[in-house]
């Protein structure tokens, strides 16, 4: 490889930024990449803190959100404004990862051009084009275009093959978000105060079991939200436990968690919590439920058993593996499924102890040597 080659790294969203970054930050420190960083903020706040944590300045700012934007409107301006970036940055290959509205018209804007497009965590599939909505769609969206994929686990190679990928296009690099769980751990035990703001609610809650939540997903809007906050409720008056929830900025889960749960002393509904502070949430918490994708790849890592407030996951490893258990929406379930870990020291231990089967922290390396690989091979 006589000259660098140029690739733009694009993401939009706090998922996104934390598996990125270290991908970024390998690009960067390799002087065979010229990497650029664009980002959509769809998430503006959440993905500013990952960014300033990571310290990583964006090349490109598209700022497209808008107040109850439709998924129409945000694919539009999505895919014309990260079009007009490629046109003025004339890469080499673009990166997306996951399964955004951001990823998706990234991937397509690029294959517009004729840009080869390398996707990062490629290969989930629920098989379910509603669970998740819209992921699952995006993903196999872009696996229709991508170049290579960067499979987490031989499970999502296994997808893709069944996809009829060209097996020699997918490689499987472990998970990257390992390596930012590894990174950002490194960093609070350097800087314990990065990680100090949940100092007041460890104290508040000395004594009793903390069951940390996060729930944001489109398809639990309405009943399923109703039935995740009745959920909380009942853990909580249970005389041993807390929980804490930071909750997601979207008016259809704040609505719901606001005007069940405000105000029980056992429940704290904080702000969402920047990248290091939501590690310490998953280190102090004794399970964490969840109807998010990343978290159940980081709480097996620490050894935090993760019950899935969904009815599929595109993620099954953690289910074959014992470290994740589908438990749906229904509050009777939930509250039933976290008795029995609470109560249960065997079925808990289980959970705890059952291997990651998501990374060894070291995929972002194998990201970059793929990378320069192919295109040594094309030069």
């Amino acid at each position: 490889m006589t000259t660098r080659a140029r690739i733009l790294v694009i993401f939009g969203t706090r998922p996104e930024a934390i598996k990125l970054f270290p991908v970024v930050h390998a690009l960067k420190a390799d002087p065979r990449f010229d990497c650029v960083v664009c980002v959509s903020a769809q998430h503006r706040q959440m993905l500013d803190q990952v960014l300033d944590i990571a310290g990583i300045v964006p090349d490109h700012d598209l700022d497209v959100m808008q107040p109850d934007q439709s998924l129409d409107l945000l694919t539009a301006n999505l895919l014309t404004g990260l079009g007009k970036v490629m046109d003025a940055v004339q890469p080499d290959r673009v990166i997306v990862q996951g399964d955004t509205a951001t990823a998706m018209t990234g991937a397509l804007a690029a294959y517009y051009r004729k840009i080869p497009v390398d996707h990062v965590e490629a290969g989930l599939r629920s098989w379910n084009i509603y669970h998740p909505w819209p992921e699952e769609v995006n993903r196999k969206i872009i696996g229709a275009m991508a170049s290579l994929h960067f499979a987490p686990t031989t499970t999502s190679e296994a997808a893709l093959l069944k996809e009829n990928v060209d097996a020699a296009r997918v490689h499987v690099t472990g998970n990257t978000v390992i390596d930012a769980l590894h990174w950002v751990t490194a960093e609070i035990e350097r800087k314990p105060e990065l990680a100090g703001g949940l100092a007041d609610l460890e104290q508040r809650f000395a004594g009793k079991r903390i069951i940390g939540v996060t729930s944001h997903r489109r398809e639990n809007f309405g009943d399923g939200m109703e039935q995740i906050a009745e959920a909380i409720r009942r853990i909580a008056a249970q005389p041993d436990t807390a929980v804490i929830f930071p909750v997601h900025l979207n008016p259809n889960v704040r609505k719901v968690m606001n005007e069940r749960l405000a105000g029980l002393d056992t429940v704290a509904l904080i702000e969402p919590l920047d990248y290091p502070h939501f590690a310490r949430l998953l280190s102090i918490s004794e399970i964490m439920l969840t109807d998010s994708g990343g978290v159940q790849e980081e709480a097996p890592a620490l050894g935090k058993p993760v019950l899935v407030m969904r009815e599929t996951t595109e993620r099954p490893e953690g289910v074959v593996a014992g470290t994740a258990k589908l438990v749906g929406t229904d509050a009777e379930r939930i509250v039933t499924e976290i008795s029995t870990l609470l109560d249960d020291t065997q079925s808990y231990e289980a959970m705890a102890r059952a291997h990651n089967p998501f990374g060894d922290g070291h995929a972002s390396q194998r990201i970059v040597e793929l990378l320069a690989h192919e295109i040594g091979q094309q030069a």
